[in-house]
């Protein structure tokens, strides 16, 4: 069989699997050094271009299927600034609701709505890339959950609302949106699969 028609099948059969109700993501392709085709619903190398989308227009992802969709590299982070890969969960399913094309009122982006800065500090280049989102999510987590000595709720107060409110209030900032957000995270956490 000619390369071009393994390529065709091999598309046609990927499409078919995607679509067919049980799972929906974007596919990205990428051609390598010796010319095999790969096909991703997660991009986390370079050279890897957007070969169809599967997703609504907001970004949200068809059936629910977010958790699932960014497992492997919840986990990878998770291994890597050893923080719980649930923990990293409960900050998406809070932050964007696994929409990878969030964007805030405030300017916060992605899965783990990195603010602009932040995103700088992190080398996060393309806060909208799942990887990098996830990767520099989770490593500015971890730098909160060491610097408040492990207390989680005082962690993501300062993820919500910055460092400056916490030592400002000497605590969780008496906003709002800031304790919503700490239930709503520790709730996701602390739920059974």
């Amino acid at each position: 069989m000619k390369t071009s028609s393994v390529f065709i099948a091999s598309a046609v059969f990927l499409i078919n699997i995607i679509c067919s109700g049980t799972a929906a993501a974007d596919i990205y392709m990428r051609v390598g050094k010796n010319g095999t085709v790969y096909f991703s619903n997660v991009p986390v190398s370079t050279g890897y271009s957007l070969y169809m989308r599967t997703q609504s227009k907001n970004g949200a992802s068809i059936n629910g299927y977010g958790r699932v969709l960014y497992k492997n590299i919840i986990l990878k982070a998770s291994k890597k600034y050893n923080v719980s890969p649930k923990l990293i969960e409960a900050v998406i399913k809070a932050e964007s609701g696994f929409n990878i094309k969030a964007v805030s009122d405030k300017g916060a982006e992605g899965l783990m709505q990195l603010m602009p800065q932040t995103q700088k500090r992190l080398d996060v280049t393309d806060p909208f890339n799942p990887s990098q989102n996830i990767y520099g999510g989770t490593e500015y987590l971890k730098s909160l959950i060491s610097k408040y000595r492990g207390n989680l709720p005082l962690a993501l107060a300062a993820y919500n609302a910055g460092s400056k409110a916490v030592k400002k209030y000497g605590g969780i900032p008496p906003y709002n949106e800031t304790r919503n957000y700490v239930n709503e995270v520790m709730e996701y956490y602390n739920e059974k699969k």
